[in-house]
């Protein structure tokens, strides 16, 4: 295997491995699905720039490695192709038929090579959603055949492939597709869950905006000059907007001051965008850009995430959060009949605190005196708050139960948390997001 590939499966391999992520439906690591990807593209071409992309191809929408990330390590090309095949809708877009439908016109104009790779991705996924879960193969096939019409500017034989899967797969559920059907809503979870998450939201939403921790962004007239050096020394840039006309159209890095870099899909938001909005830019980016009226004057990075605003934001967002999920217990396990999901230990530690509180004259439920991994615990042990929430698994909701302790812990405790709990902040941003597009 060329040595570009190699990089490109070992770096996906341990990105993906340092979040757990796994398999859906069987919990396998997640490079058995990129491998796969990657020995799909490798029977029809031996382009090592789409081989390396077919297993970076997630990497950007599940991991927190960034296109910059890519770029620095694997070269424009590799990086512009992860970028055809990453999704640029986000949860506020509207239901899962809009987003699809906005992911869809993104990659209608990927080049033949990124298509080329999405066929691949899609051949393992159908391959192993209908396998799996045949009820949702019916909505994923009907995503299909959808995509599979931008797609036709791919190889020749995965195009076939695939069709010809898809059509033998929708044939075994007894689901025409030679007209694409509307996509299935997703199923609504109760009222009694949602309601009190997007009263969160959108007490949060407008409470900071980017503008309020971003930094004036330093710029330079285009073509780029070795003055564009001196100017990131003397000022302590880390980069530089371009301007072309008077307006900022482009941006360079101190590391590679002669390299102009355009704007992705997603990287400039506007100066009023919610915290959640600038947040999901950065998974994707290492750096956003703020837009005032029609200019660029802006950039937040992600160390900004240690923004006094923004760990506010995240506090406040999380307390309120852990105070809405009381209720929402007692609603569903009246008489304390929760306290047969929690392990005796823990719950003798919640009778040690009510105790204590008592003492002190404060007014205290048991089910308050909990940790709050605690309470998310017993939330996640019904399969329908899981599924409102998006976890496959019991066991993947727990561990981010924990994660989301440790984060509250960590901001508590004015720890770092742009380093160890990107990840998790992202998907609250996420969650944030998604409610208020609900």
């Amino acid at each position: 295997m060329h040595d570009l590939a190699l990089r490109a499966r070992r770096y996906a391999t341990e990105a993906h491995s340092r979040i757990n992520h796994r398999r859906k439906y069987t919990s396998e690591p997640y490079d058995v699905h990129l491998k796969n990807v990657a020995n799909i593209v490798a029977s029809v071409t031996e382009d090592v720039e789409m081989i390396a992309a077919a297993w970076l191809h997630d990497i950007v929408e599940d991991t927190p490695a960034s296109f910059l990330d890519l770029e620095q390590e694997f070269g424009p090309q590799v990086a512009e192709l992860v970028g055809e095949l990453t999704d640029v809708s986000r949860p506020s877009d509207g239901n899962r038929a809009t987003r699809k439908s906005i992911d869809r016109a993104h990659l209608a104009s990927a080049s033949a090579r990124g298509k080329t790779i999405k066929l691949a991705d899609l051949l393992d996924n159908c391959q192993d959603i209908c396998r799996q879960d045949p009820e949702f193969a019916r909505t994923f096939l009907t995503e299909m055949a959808s995509l599979l019409e931008v797609l036709s500017g791919g190889d020749p034989k995965l195009y076939h492939r695939a069709t010809t899967m898809m059509q033998e797969k929708a044939r075994a559920q007894d689901l025409p597709l030679t007209v694409v059907s509307e996509l299935h809503r997703a199923s609504q979870p109760s009222g009694l869950f949602l309601s009190p998450l997007r009263k969160v939201s959108g007490l949060f939403q407008k409470t900071f905006a980017a503008r309020d921790i971003a930094h004036a962004l330093a710029s330079i007239d285009s073509p780029l000059s070795a003055s564009a050096i001196s100017v990131m020394e003397q000022g302590g840039h880390c980069l530089l907007g371009v301007r072309r006309n008077g307006l900022v159209q482009g941006y360079v890095l101190r590391d590679d001051p002669q390299h102009e870099r355009t704007f992705r899909p997603g990287q400039i938001v506007g100066d009023d965008a919610c915290l959640s909005e600038v947040i999901l830019s950065l998974s994707q980016h290492s750096y956003c850009f703020v837009r005032i009226f029609d200019s660029v004057a802006g950039v937040i990075s992600r160390a900004d995430i240690e923004h006094p605003y923004v760990r506010m934001w995240l506090f406040g967002i999380i307390t309120m959060a852990e105070m809405q999920i009381v209720p929402i217990i007692e609603q569903m396990y009246p008489g304390d009949a929760w306290k047969k999901l929690i392990s005796s230990g823990r719950l003798a530690k919640a009778e040690e605190m009510l105790e204590e509180r008592r003492r002190r004259d404060q007014q205290a439920s048991l089910l308050s005196c909990l940790q709050i991994s605690d309470k998310m615990q017993i939330l996640v042990e019904n399969e329908a708050v899981r599924k409102t929430l998006g976890f496959p698994s019991k066991k993947l909701a727990l561990k981010v139960c924990k994660e989301f302790e440790s984060l509250r812990n960590n901001l508590a405790h004015a720890q770092d948390i742009a380093t160890h709990d990107f990840a998790q902040i992202a998907r609250i941003a996420q969650r944030i997001e998604s409610l208020s597009g609900a």
